[in-house]
């Protein structure tokens, strides 16, 4: 699956300010900025990208995943 159909899955099913994706089939590497992050934990950020790609995974479509993800203030702060 190419990275272009990773960004379109996610972005087709949750809010995101921006998003990053990179990599091929074998490992994605994720970056998802949002400001629906705030106050959640690393886990329930990664659940909440994770969600709409879940049948891919299932099914080995996608191998291996990476997720970063930044609320709108962390993003400013990292990327400076």
């Amino acid at each position: 699956m190419n990275n272009n159909k990773v960004k379109s899955i996610i972005l087709d099913k949750i809010p995101l300010h921006e998003l990053h994706v990179s990599g091929n089939e074998y490992h994605i590497k994720i970056i998802a900025v949002s400001d629906i992050f705030i106050g959640l934990t690393n886990v329930k950020k990664q659940q909440i990208i994770y969600k709409p790609l879940r049948d891919f995974i299932i099914n080995n479509t996608i191998h291996s995943i990476s997720i970063e993800s930044y609320t709108l203030e962390e993003w400013s702060k990292h990327s400076i």
